[in-house]
């Protein structure tokens, strides 16, 4: 079960269907076209596709004056019914084309692919507490700060104080 590294594969030129003839013909250069009269195709995404008369292969079909559709999501189709007289082509029919894609090929059912990411975070946190103690004749206060620790867990900084008091009946807290 192999990929290939670049994603896809350029295929040979294809020319499935010759030119029919009347209002109702033209070319058909399809991927569903192509599945027909090509069994073993085995594209599961087209990338990218370059569309090229059979007779003008180095005129881009663009300046041949027909009206055609080439894109990745059908292929190429020609309709006689959309062509008017005039330009390289004299008739109002469409000339023979041909395609070639870059086909990301289709895997078989046993292949999977996966992909894995890894992601680190860190948080930091720093408490400070301090206690007060009052007695009717001495006041004592601790501050204690802990220092900052990391822990993996979503990027994030916190930081707080915690203050409790204290008192003896009859004396006032500091």
């Amino acid at each position: 079960c192999t990929v290939p590294p670049e994603g896809c594969t350029w295929t040979d030129w294809i020319d499935e269907s010759y030119p029919e003839y009347g209002s109702n013909g033209g070319d058909d250069e399809t991927f569903e076209s192509i599945q027909i009269n090509r069994p073993p195709w085995n594209c599961a995404k087209v990338e990218n596709i370059s569309c090229r008369a059979e007779k003008y292969p180095d005129i881009p079909i663009s300046d041949l004056g027909q009206k055609v559709e080439c894109n990745v999501n059908t292929g190429l189709l020609c309709k006689n019914e959309d062509q008017k007289p005039g330009g390289i082509i004299p008739m109002p029919v469409c000339i023979n084309y041909q395609i070639k894609v870059c086909c990301v090929p289709e895997l078989p059912p046993w292949c999977t692919t996966s992909t894995t990411t890894t992601t680190k975070h860190s948080t930091t946190t720093e408490l400070t507490i301090t206690t007060t103690t009052s007695t009717p004749s001495t006041t004592t206060t601790t501050t204690t700060t802990l220092p900052p620790t990391s822990t993996p867990g979503p990027s994030s900084t916190t930081s707080g104080t915690t203050s409790s008091s204290s008192s003896t009946p009859g004396t006032t807290p500091v």
